[in-house]
Parts: C-alpha cells; structure tokens; sequence
C-alpha cells in the first residue's frame, strides 16, 4: 500500500520560501520570495488536513481545487496539479503572489484554526504554475473552431484578460480597448515589481496575442473611440475598465506642489522598471530619492507606495493611518514587510492640513477609536489639541479609487450605474440593462482584488457565451 502522502502537519512545521533579508531586497524591485524546491513544495503540500469541507476553497472568490492540486503536489504529480489549478483560475501563478492568502484561503485553513499554522497554499500556487511554464505545459490557447461572434472589451486588467481567455477558447473574435500603452491593467503598472514581476504577467498577455486576441492600446474610450462605435463593431461589449479616480483629499494647502496620486506615482516607477523615460520621474515630481516621504492612507496600495519610496532611496518613509494596525484594510503580511524595509507605520494619525509650496509638512491630528461603523470596525475620533507635524518633502494620496463618471465620458447616458458610479450590472452574469452589454470587475464592485476581478471576467465571458448560443437557438427556429 502507498504511503500517506498527506495529513503531515502534526510532524511537518509550516514553512514559507526562503526571505530575501530586507537590507539587500529594499535596494530591487525583484520579488523577495525564492521558489520553492520541489521537496519543500511537496514536503508543505503534505501539511493539508484534506478536510471534509474545505474551507480554503469556499473562501476563495473562484473556489479553486486547493486540497486536490495539494495533493497532487505532495504526490510529485506537478502536471496533473497545475491542470487542476488552471481550471479554476485563469492566472494561478499571479494570484500565488498577490492574492492576500491571509485574509483568504490561509487565513481559514482547518488546520491554523487547530494551531498548527496553515498549509502555505500561495506559495505552492506559485510554484505550481512557475514549474509548469519552465517545463512546457502551459499550451497555446487554440479553439476547436472559429466562431463569427465578436466581443469588445474594454480594459486589459484582470477581468478583461481573464475574460478575454474564456472567449478565446471557446473561438470568440476578441479585440480589447484600453488606456495604456501595455496590458495587464494594475497587474503591469499599479502593482510594483517586488510582489509581481512583470514577465509573469507579459508572458499572459502574449499568450492571449498569439491566440488571436487583439489589443489596440493607448486607446481612450470616449476620447480616441466612442462608446457607441465600439459597440457597432461587436456582438458584445464587456465593460472591465476598473476605478482609476482617485479620492481626494481635503484641508488647507492640499493642493500644494509634491502632493501626488498614488497611481501616478506607481505607474511612473513600474514605467521606469519597463526601461521607459519618465519625465516627471526624471526630474524628481514622482521620484522618492533623497526625499521624506508621507503616505497616506491603510490599504494594499499604500503598502505598495510606501515600499516602493524605500528602494527609490527615500530618507525617510512614514505610512499615515486614521486607525490602527488591527483595522487596517490591507494585508498584515505587507505591513511585516513594509516594517521589515524600514518604513515607520504611524497609526491613529489623521493629515488636516499641509504647509509649505512645495509642501514641506503634514499637519497630523491624533485620534481614538469610538464606537463600531457600519463596517464593524471602531470609528476614528479626534483627539482635541493634538495635532503636530510630519516633516514631508513628498505626500503620496493613497485613500483608495472611485469609478469615473462613464455615463458622462462616454456621452452614454443610458449606461447603468449606482449611486456610488459604479456600473449596474447583474452580479452573477454582468449583464447590464443595455442591450449586449456587460461589465466585471472593479468597474461594477468598486476597489476590491484582483482574484475578484478574474472570477468576475470569467462569469461575464461565460455569460456572454450562453446568451450567443441562446440567440442562435432563436435564429435557428
């Protein structure tokens, strides 16, 4: 009889990659986790309980096959566990390294509840699907046939391209629409290199290219193309163009030069890690280098900001947050991290006001958690007569994104949206009230994550393919 392969966490401690040290990764942009060795993989694969209700797989948002792929991993069947893996998830190796694990599929595995520290399923994912590119199984995408139907999309973010994968296979004419001059959307310039480098996500976007998918880029809907021409031009349209408008921020002298968007700041460096000339890089406006540097705000994108102006070469780094550490929306993981490089987290701290032209300070009131929101967390009070000063030479707005006004944009009024402008659309298909036309991802959600964004695309492209195949049921009676 074979010998059980699984059930190993009693014996076996949790273990993650091995960590770059945080003087010598603070310097890079390249990732701070090694690969797995196909030992330690299977070895950390063996931890999983392969409980009767998996409550890695229910809290994932695409409900991947996470105890079976761990399973084939610990069993040394790598192939069968990325076939596995790809099934659920269109980009497997990109959510092993951004996904936050720990408010996911981790963070409510059986076996950390029972306190012997959850089975290190990100990292597998990731080295999964890396073995699988290295060895050649990843295969080219090709229909079984070609269909005539066509379908726009606009926006080369994960929900368009996950989108845009489904269709493809199923022989679908794809042309994507989108703003930048490469694809990818926050996968290529909103997240830095550190968690995502980006031939991981290049080598996607090739392989949908060479699959047919077209992609006509530098191409603003509203501005370059209108709305109502790309629908002409389509069966469908699948609106995936995420929340780019950034929340502002308010009080005396936030206008002040070296006050930046936190996505200007991001797609710059990430420009720059492509080998770009960046102007406003280049002459210091979205450059940390020699600078004190103020973040603000709690969430993943902060993380990234805050992180990415210490390998810029920044003085200093403070993260200003209104809460504090236990409320914060963005991953612990990256808050350890960001800690680890230097950066200086000042929690229950509230920006007013900002002196100086150029700004050269923050004025901070202090503040205490009162009673619980809506959300559940305590809500941030002032504390009277508190307030001082951060010393900042650069203030980086990182208070999350709100969708632009697309009925206005597009001169589409007749586009559905709520009253927070994101677009109305049915949650399990994307269809909106406009006629063959969809929407999936943050677009219709709001700032959420990127597995959301692929689950979201999926649905929609499934969507779109039944209601193709219903109208055809229609021509054909």
């Amino acid at each position: 009889m074979a010998k059980q392969p699984m059930l190993k966490f009693v014996d076996i401690g949790r273990d993650m990659p091995e960590k770059r040290a945080a003087d010598v990764r603070n310097h890079d942009f390249n990732e701070i986790y090694a690969e797995f060795a196909e030992a330690k993989a299977a070895e950390q694969a063996s931890r999983c309980s392969q409980c009767g209700v998996p409550y890695c797989q229910s809290h994932c948002p695409l409900h991947n096959n996470i105890p079976d792929w761990l399973r084939m991993t610990a069993m040394g069947r790598l192939k069968e566990a990325y076939e596995l893996s790809q099934a659920t998830n269109t980009f497997p190796e990109i959510c092993g390294r951004i996904c936050p694990q720990d408010r996911l599929c981790e963070g409510n595995c059986v076996i950390e509840q029972s306190g012997h520290g959850t089975v290190t399923i990100g990292s597998v994912e990731k080295y999964i699907t890396d073995t699988a590119w290295e060895q050649g199984w990843v295969e080219d995408i090709v229909p079984l046939a070609d269909r005539s139907e066509s379908v726009g999309i606009i926006g080369a973010g994960p929900a368009g391209l996950a989108a845009a994968d489904v269709l493809r296979r199923a022989g679908v004419q794809v042309t994507i629409y989108d703003r930048h001059d490469r694809a990818g959307g926050l996968l290529t310039y909103g997240i830095p290199g550190f968690k995502l480098e980006k031939d991981v996500v290049m080598r996607r976007v090739d392989q949908l290219e060479k699959a047919g998918v077209k992609f006509v880029m530098n191409c603003n809907v509203g501005e370059d193309i209108s709305f109502q021409a790309i629908r002409g031009q389509h069966d469908a349209v699948l609106i995936a163009n995420g929340v780019y408008k950034t929340r502002d921020l308010r009080g005396p002298g936030s206008g002040a030069t070296g006050i930046v968007r936190a996505i200007d700041y991001l797609i710059a460096s990430n420009k720059v890690g492509f080998g770009d000339e960046v102007e406003e890089y280049d002459n210091g406006t979205l450059n940390a280098k020699g600078k004190k540097v103020v973040v603000i705000g709690g969430g993943d994108t902060a993380m990234d900001c805050v992180r990415t102006a210490i390998r810029q070469g920044a003085t200093s780094v403070k993260c200003l947050y209104r809460r504090d550490r236990a409320n914060m929306p963005g991953s612990q993981r990256e808050v350890a991290n960001a800690e680890e490089e230097g950066v200086d987290f000042v929690w229950l701290s509230n920006p007013v006001a900002f002196s100086g032209e150029p700004v050269s300070g923050v004025v901070v009131q202090k503040m205490r958690l009162g009673d619980p929101d809506a959300s559940g967390r305590q809500s941030p009070e002032p504390i009277e007569g508190s307030d001082y000063t951060e010393e900042a030479d650069l203030v980086i707005k990182a208070l999350g994104f709100e969708p632009e006004d697309l009925p206005e944009a597009w001169a589409e009024p007749e586009l559905p949206v709520t009253r927070w402008g994101t677009v109305q659309a049915d949650f399990r298909t994307g269809a909106t009230s406009l006629a063959d036309v969809y929407a999936a991802g943050d677009i219709v959600r709001g700032a959420s994550l990127v597995v959301w964004a692929i689950k979201d695309g999926r649905d929609s492209a499934s969507a779109i393919l039944a209601d193709f195949k219903a109208a055809q049921a229609v021509a054909a009676e």
